[in-house]
């Protein structure tokens, strides 16, 4: 006899097959795995344009404490 737990693991299982064999499923994989790099790239870009600003913004508070660090 199968326990909850075991009956629950198959149900799961199963409703993850009957998931991964739809033609959405499939097709949203295929999208993500060609995107994910550009997702990755843009990422990057942002975070580095997001750094620059807020270098440039720390150095111009510097400049008009008057050369004062924290």
């Amino acid at each position: 006899m199968e326990t909850k737990e075991e009956r629950i693991a198959k149900r799961h299982r199963l409703r993850d097959e009957r998931m991964k064999a739809t033609p959405g499923y499939k097709v949203f994989s295929v999208i993500f795995t060609i995107g994910y790099p550009f997702v990755a790239i843009f990422t990057t870009l942002i975070s580095g344009v997001l750094a620059l600003i807020s270098g440039i913004s720390r150095g111009m508070a510097w400049v008009a404490s008057g050369g004062k660090s924290r």
